[in-house]
């Protein structure tokens, strides 16, 4: 394969249902892969598709009164016109009706079938069609299925069988041999006791009905919907005719699944490849579920996130943030109306709104022209350059890893240092000094330049948001030519074309109106009796250190003396450096019960105003014993 190319996939979705949140997340992190890559430099082939056989969907098609195509032809629409409104980059749409990929899986069958790998035999068990999985008795959970809960039924019928028993110990030995092969390290585990508690031959035809492709030589049958669906990643890059194609992306850098059906990706994937004599991908990446508001998404509780509504009511740019900052990908995650309002307007709207928006009304009204140089940088602006330098190469490093968060909380983490600078050199007196001119340029240029270096690194996370701060720069190369490696300090160009008018990136998101009313119902009734206020322990504490929270860039970790050591954890990191506290008299609830935050336990609660990021928290003017109590 080249060392130039990159070849990422997402599932190829079942037709017999709308999109759901579940599909845009994955396919918003392939997409976020892809354009990152294409900023590298590399040749990326990004596919995605559509999984269109199988009973489930013949199934799907007959309550709609539809025949399998007509349903399989609807759905592909609602798919494509979501990764539109998504802005996603794929290169490819895999749909397992076409031709092309018919001649794939044949191809696939008769390589596997070649080397005595397939045999014709009995079986019967119990099948989901749902989950379109097979179950001994033994497996089944309260005689359902022990995936999804729902009835199974009992198959018995001829079928062609897969020898997946003769692949367990090479399995087991090829990711002992390969340990990055499966993410995160929790399911590569699940997989690995999987395997070890023994593998069974897997039947791999059905002949009990006909939507599918036929088993080669054998008509009767059609082939299992997995071994059709899986051999996609290779129809789509030519599989077998294309062997240049094949061999410049082939073995795919990465496959995202969802955990759901991970077994099947990085079992039976890898065992069919082995048996047909291909290489195996290099990386398969299992994220979490999406519950709403703690539930899980369901018909029945009418609470399925329609993504296309996300975007219609919050943009592209905020739905794609949202869905990769809020949680570490790989672990479960809740989606709530509050919880991506909060995100746009704390993250997006207070943070990055906020940056733009001071730094370039200040630019443009005192540099009209659009001429602003370099000038000689001073400590704090030489921080800003290393701190961005740093974050590029941080970057690199998280993506690699698929740790979008982490990227997003680096990338946050330079835009509230950039909002600190503002706030310790008020370029605004400066503007008013005939004698700082120079000064201006230089702070002005600098924050230009980090909004340049920003607008790149935010590019394949929300390309419509950072082409438009790339436009408001007044920079005449467009985004979609930039090239990471090629990203250099100082290369701002000194003319710059500023636009007519300055756009708000991130307006801010108000409540609905019901909230609002049980905030001013809750305010209205907050009267409280002087017994209630002294039930409440507000102690003075001496801040002994202070620490960042892992993963968590809002979050503080203090130790402090409040006659005796505890530790609390505050939501303050926007607004202080660890550094700046320690030493500090600040005031605590001291009686409120201990809650666990990120795993720590924090003993108390810090007293502060403001919202990010700007809080201000409580201090105590002059010499206070800790642990003395506020009146």
């Amino acid at each position: 394969m080249s060392k130039n190319s990159f070849y990422v996939t997402t599932p190829i979705y079942y037709v017999n249902d709308r999109p759901h949140i579940g599909h845009a997340y994955t396919t918003v992190a392939a997409d976020v892969l892809a354009r990152f890559h294409r900023l590298e430099g590399e040749e990326v082939f990004f596919l995605t598709g559509t999984d269109e056989h199988g009973k489930k969907v013949e199934q799907a098609a007959q309550e709609q009164q539809l025949n399998a195509v007509e349903l399989a032809n609807n759905q592909v629409i609602e798919f494509k016109n979501l990764w539109s409104a998504l802005s996603i980059s794929n290169d490819a749409f895999i749909r397992t009706t076409e031709e092309r990929h018919a001649r794939a899986v044949r191809e696939l069958w008769r390589r596997v079938a070649g080397k005595g790998e397939i045999y014709l035999g009995e079986y019967e068990d119990w099948y989901c069609t749902p989950c379109e999985t097979y179950w001994t008795q033994m497996q089944l959970k309260d005689g359902r299925c022990p995936d999804c809960g729902r009835p199974v039924e009992k198959l018995k019928e001829a079928s062609y069988f897969f020898r997946l028993s003769r692949y367990q110990e090479k399995l087991l030995q090829f990711y002992k041999e390969n340990p990055h092969f499966i993410q995160p390290e929790s399911r590569r585990n699940e997989v690995i006791r999987f395997v070890e508690s023994g593998l069974r031959d897997l039947s791999i035809s059905r002949a009990g009905f006909h939507w599918g492709i036929p088993v080669p030589e054998n008509p009767k049958h059609v082939v299992y919907v997995w071994f059709d669906a899986l051999a996609n990643y290779l129809t789509a890059i030519g599989f077998p005719k294309d062997s240049q194609k094949v061999n410049k992306f082939w073995p795919a850098d990465i496959h995202l699944v969802g955990k759901d059906i991970l077994r099947f990706h990085a079992i039976y994937w890898p065992a069919f490849l082995m048996a047909a004599g291909l290489p195996l991908p290099k990386k398969i990446f299992a994220h979490g579920w999406w519950t709403v508001e703690g539930q899980k998404m369901s018909k029945s509780l009418r609470n399925v996130v329609n993504p296309l509504d996300l975007v219609a009511r919050y943009g592209t740019d905020v739905t794609r943030y949202f869905l990769l900052r809020e949680v570490p990908f790989g672990l479960d995650g809740d989606y709530s109306e509050k919880a991506i309002r909060e995100r746009n307007n704390s993250d997006l709207a207070n943070n990055l709104g906020n940056l733009v928006q001071r730094t370039l009304t200040l630019a443009q009204r005192n540099f009209p022209e659009g001429i602003l140089k370099k000038g000689e940088p001073a400590e704090s602006e030489q921080k800003i350059q290393s701190q961005g330098e740093a974050v590029l190469r941080q970057l690199r490093q998280d993506l690699s890893e698929v740790a979008f968060h982490k990227a997003l909380i680096g990338i946050w983490g330079w835009v509230d240092s950039l909002n600190r600078y503002i706030d310790q050199i008020q370029p605004w007196f400066l503007a008013k000094d005939p004698n700082q001119r120079v000064r201006l340029e230089t702070v002005l240029y600098t924050l230009l330049e980090s909004l340049r270096f920003i607008a790149v690194t935010l590019f394949p996370f929300m390309p419509g948001a950072a082409q438009r701060l790339w436009k408001q720069l007044g920079v005449s190369q467009s985004i979609d030519t930039a090239r990471w490696s090629e990203l250099r300090w100082g290369e701002l160009p000194e003319k710059l074309a500023w636009p007519d008018k300055l756009e708000n990136l991130f307006p801010r998101m108000e409540a609905p109106m019901e909230e609002k009313e049980e905030v001013a119902v809750v305010s209205q009734n907050s009267q409280i009796e002087l017994s209630d206020f002294k039930k409440v322990e507000l102690r003075t504490v001496k801040v002994l250190a202070a620490k960042r929270v892992p993963e968590a860039d809002k979050l503080l970790e203090l130790r402090v003396d409040a006659g005796e050591e505890r530790t609390v954890v505050a939501g303050i990191a926007t607004s202080y450096s660890p550094e700046n506290l320690v030493g500090k008299t600040i005031v605590i609830v001291s009686n409120l019960k201990p809650r666990k935050l990120k795993g720590i336990e924090s003993q108390g609660m810090v007293l502060a105003v403001g919202e990010a990021p700007n809080v201000k928290v409580l201090t105590v003017d002059g010499e206070v014993p800790p642990g003395t109590r506020v009146k």
